[in-house]
Formats: C-alpha cells, structure tokens, sequence
C-alpha cells in the first residue's frame, strides 16, 4: 500500500473539529459515523480541503468535490489501522500496517480518488488492497471494486474487514497485481497503490476507451511522480505528471 504524498507545503497540522470545519468542507455529521471519531474525521476533511487548494496549481483540482468529501466522512480509517495506531488514524499522513507496508496519506486517498472521476455505476480495479480503505473510500462511490493483493495475511485481513463493515461491493483475491483482473475487466478506472517502474500495459489494456488510470512511477529510492493515464476514445493513451510522491514498491514476478 502506498505511502503516501512526501510532505510539501500541504501542512500536517490536523485543525480540531467544529460547526465552521462542518461548512468548510460540507459534510454533516448525519454523513458521518457516529463512532466517537466524527470530530476528528471532520477535522482531517477540513485539512485535506486546504490540501486541494494548496496543489491546484499541479493538480488541477482545486478543490475536493463533495462526494468525495462525503465518501471519506463515512468511512472509519480507523477501522483500517492497527490497534495501537488508532489514536493517529486521522492525521493525515500514512500509517504502517505491518509486512513492510502502510494506509496511505488521506489527502493523497482523495487525491486520487478525485483523479479517477469515480462515477456511481462504475467498476473500479484496485492495485494494492493493503488494509482496505482505499477500496472502502471507493467502494462508497462505485458500483464494483475489485481489488488485488500480494501479501497473502494483508488480503485475508482486508477481505474479512471490508465484510465485517459492509462493503459488499468489493470484490478481492490475492495475486501479482501487475497483471490486473481480466476476468473482471474492462474497467472505467484504475488505481494503483504502490510504484511502478512505467505503467503495466497488461492494465492498460484492462483499462475502458475514455478511462482513467491514477499510479504512482518511479523507483522506490528516487523520485516519484504520480502519473494520471487516459485512454481516449478510440484506445490512445495519454499520460500527465501531478505530482512528486513516496510510494512502496509494486512486487511481484513481473
């Protein structure tokens, strides 16, 4: 699972919930779980708001949309960390979840959650389950999730955690991810959650005419970029530079 944006001029300083971070980012807390996490989680959202802003220029998102918004107020990250890291589940930054591997920062989740223009009726491949909330944020947005691990005890553990939450819609073996889900493509986006060397053609080719594809490249010890893929209408590819970042790497035997 990725680690996340490095830290840039996008600040780490979690603001403490209140009726203003309600308006600021426009969520209620009727969106929210009532799981006495709810002011934190509005909090971090209010954070991630001044995130958007302050990447516009590179992103081209100046702003997180509501549903998005709205889809990481719902889902309790910290159901999606370790027991002794739960009291730092809605700082926005990555977190370890064990075998060499972290949840992602939750300003990088929705960045490129946002990058992929996730539609209700679409069906989504995740590269990288690791705890599984980048499925749960997705899975609050799509129709289809279908996700895939590497490490055999992070899948069994997503797998049972998405269940125990409700996520029905999200589907997750385990396997090189590389090589994508044919059996379930062809799919409207793609989200991978560790870097890659260049971008594996196996998922273009899963990818749908006028989708998006959202992936960290790079090596693990130089730079990063995340990269945005689209597939045009009649099956070119288009690549775009956001942003620097710090992902693990994408195993396997590719």
């Amino acid at each position: 699972m990725g680690e996340g944006r490095k830290a840039t001029a996008a600040g780490r300083r979690l603001v403490h919930g209140c009726v203003g971070t309600l308006l600021l980012v426009g969520v209620t807390v009727a969106q929210t779980a009532d799981d006495g996490y709810v002011r934190a989680r509005l909090a971090l959202l209010a954070e991630i708001r001044e995130n958007f802003a302050q990447t516009a220029a590179e992103t081209g998102r100046p702003r997180m949309s509501p549903a998005v918004a709205a889809a990481l107020a719902r889902v309790p990250r910290h159901e999606f960390v370790a027991p002794a890291q739960r009291d730092r589940a809605y700082v926005n930054a990555p977190l370890p979840i064990g075998y060499g591997q972290t949840i992602s920062q939750p300003y990088i989740v929705a960045l490129m959650t946002e990058l992929t223009d996730p539609q209700p009726r679409a069906r989504v491949l995740e590269i990288g389950t690791g705890s599984g909330y980048q499925a749960a944020v997705l899975a609050e947005l799509v129709a289809k999730v279908s996700s895939i691990e590497i490490i055999e005890p992070l899948a069994g553990q997503a797998r049972e955690r998405l269940a125990r939450l409700g996520y029905a819609n999200v589907a997750t073996r385990i396997g090189d991810g590389y090589y994508g889900w044919p059996e379930h493509a062809p799919f409207d986006a793609i989200i991978v959650t560790a870097a890659a060397s260049h971008v594996p053609p196996p998922l273009i080719a899963q990818l749908k005419p006028g989708g998006k594809m959202i992936i960290p490249v790079g090596s693990q010890f130089l730079t990063q970029s995340l990269v945005l893929v689209e597939k045009t209408a009649d099956g070119s590819v288009r690549t775009r530079q956001i942003l620097p970042v710090s992902f693990v790497p994408l195993t396997g035997g590719h």
